[in-house]
């Protein structure tokens, strides 16, 4: 099982909204890498709506760094 502290947290801004709530996110690395992701379970609980534009929060995995879990929207 993986442990909270193995995942990665980054700020991200939001580029393309996609069906079932995902989303191509873009990175704040150098080379600007998009990678696709997900609502968590709470945001999709309370609704909250995310727009192309959004500073997001995601949550990212060691051992997958194409896909990530949408936490916050700031």
């Amino acid at each position: 099982m993986v442990k909270q502290d193995d995942k990665f947290t980054l700020d991200a801004v939001v580029t393309e909204a996609l069906p079932n709530t995902m989303f191509k996110v873009r990175l704040p690395d150098e080379a600007q890498t998009e990678i696709l992701a997900y609502l968590s379970g709470k945001m999709r609980k309370f609704r909250i709506r995310i727009l192309p534009g959004d500073t997001v929060t995601v949550e990212m995995s060691p051992y997958d760094l194409t896909k990530a879990r949408i936490t916050y929207r700031k």
